[in-house]
């Protein structure tokens, strides 16, 4: 059986999706994920400064608890453990307080995948896997499977990878 690793951040969940929500209430901006989707790179870049000026709410309790599941993650990840092993790999070790809070997300959102198929690194260069969907080019670059980058408003200008927007996308890429 071949094996897929998964990433949770802007693949998974729509954490840029929260972030903007974060970013307009403590800036008071109206900043919005289709916005960044279609903007041009000099609006990402002002949006990028004033992310990483206000970012501090990704190392408080409870950020990551909450974040919206991706549109049909949850029945394309369930319908790809029938064909492949699924993993989860997240780097949240950056974020402390995110390790729990991601379990207590995926036990939610995806309990039919146990804390056995759940990794949590600082980078996911020794995963080992046929499959990593990624929307971050650090961890597709150093992964010596197949790499399927995830669409987010932060990767649009990487063209190295196969890429794939959405989770139907995956279904279409990997169940048929």
């Amino acid at each position: 059986m071949k094996r897929i690793a998964i990433d949770m951040d802007d693949v998974m969940a729509d954490t840029t999706f929260k972030i903007i929500q974060y970013i307009n209430e403590k800036i008071t901006g109206d900043y919005t994920y289709e916005g960044l989707m279609t903007a041009k790179d000099s609006e990402k870049k002002a949006f990028y400064d004033v992310y990483i000026a206000n970012n501090d709410f990704l190392w408080e309790p409870g950020f990551f608890e909450d974040i919206p599941v991706k549109s049909h993650a949850i029945e394309v990840i369930q319908a790809l453990q029938e064909k492949y092993e699924v993993f989860i790999v997240s780097a949240a070790t950056e974020f402390p307080n995110s390790m729990k809070e991601k379990l207590n997300w995926m036990a939610k959102h995806f309990p039919f995948i146990g804390w056995q198929n759940t990794v949590f690194c600082g980078h996911k260069h020794m995963i080992l896997a046929d499959y990593l969907i990624d929307d971050h080019e650090k961890n597709l670059k150093t992964f010596t499977g197949t790499p399927l980058l995830f669409t987010a408003p932060h990767n649009l200008h990487i063209q190295e990878y196969e890429r794939v927007n959405t989770w139907l996308d995956v279904k279409a890429r990997l169940l048929v």
